[in-house]
């Protein structure tokens, strides 16, 4: 008899099967729908939706706002899922459920709450808005509500990580005579980055969607800080339903293009830290 190696799902011809329609009805079927209903304009009409100056201006906070996020909360959500698996201290446990407070949180409330905190007569606007630094109804507010919304993406990603990152690596390192910046640069670091990468990504996705926590904390100011989510219910308030989907698709493929450059960029720090 052959030895076959036990697999505790159905065979992979239903399990495959199953894969593709689950996809198909939740991924692949509302997009090809969304792509069908644009394609009901002219080329010339579709141009001219999604390239105004006031498209253009969404396009350029959406994506700038949404990677800015994704850079803070790779750098500062490595250093604190770095805290909470090397470090005891007290309140630990308590700090680690906070990081999944934005999960539970309503985005609504999470926008209205940033929005009280950083107003000029908030708790940390009264201090802020006299040197200058305006939270609410800037561009500035948007970007933190993306970080907030975003923040779980890269730490809960890196936390598995480090929780089985083999120590001996780094004691061999310092052994050798590597300085502690030494050993996490050139250590570490590569076997961390396809993780960092991926939680950035995770993050990236999360902010160029949302739109609730938004809504409070713009002001939706046409060319200042309204993000493309935004424009979208604006055309369909106004009933123009091929202008929406024109600017849905417009964001839907610069997504598509970025989150698949950000894989090939995790592959491709996958293979260096391999090597």
């Amino acid at each position: 008899m052959l030895n076959r190696k036990f697999n505790a799902l159905p065979g992979f011809r239903l399990t495959l099967g199953f894969t593709l329609f689950y996809l198909s009805g939740i991924v692949l079927i509302p997009m090809a729908a969304l792509f069908l209903k644009t394609s009901e304009i002219t080329w010339s009409r579709f141009w001219e939706v999604v390239t105004t100056d006031r498209a253009m201006a969404a396009y350029k906070l959406t994506f700038g706002a949404s990677l800015i996020a994704a850079f803070v909360n790779a750098v500062f959500g490595t250093i604190l899922a770095w805290v909470l698996v090397r470090y005891q201290f007290p309140g630990r446990k308590f700090i680690d459920a906070l990081v999944d407070f934005p999960f539970a949180l309503p985005t609504a409330v999470a926008g209205l709450t940033l929005s009280n905190l950083f107003a000029e007569n908030g708790w940390l606007g009264q201090y802020l808005v006299p040197l200058g630094i305006q939270g609410s109804f800037t561009r500035l507010g948007v970007i933190l509500a993306l970080t907030f919304v975003g923040m779980p993406f890269a730490v809960r990603t890196l936390q598995p990580v480090l929780e089985h990152l083999d120590r001996s690596v780094e004691e061999a390192s310092a052994t050798l005579g590597a300085g502690r910046w030494r050993t996490f640069l050139f250590v570490i670091g590569p076997m961390l980055a396809p993780t960092v990468i991926t939680g950035f990504a995770l993050s990236f996705a999360r902010a160029v969607g949302e739109y609730g926590s938004i809504v409070f904390i713009s002001g939706n100011k046409a060319f200042e800080t309204e993000i493309a989510p935004q424009l979208i219910v604006f055309r369909l308030e106004e009933y123009d339903y091929l202008g929406a989907t024109a600017v849905a698709a417009v964001l839907l493929t610069i997504s598509f293009v970025i989150l698949i450059g950000i894989n090939y960029l995790e592959s491709w720090a996958r293979r260096f830290s391999v090597k």
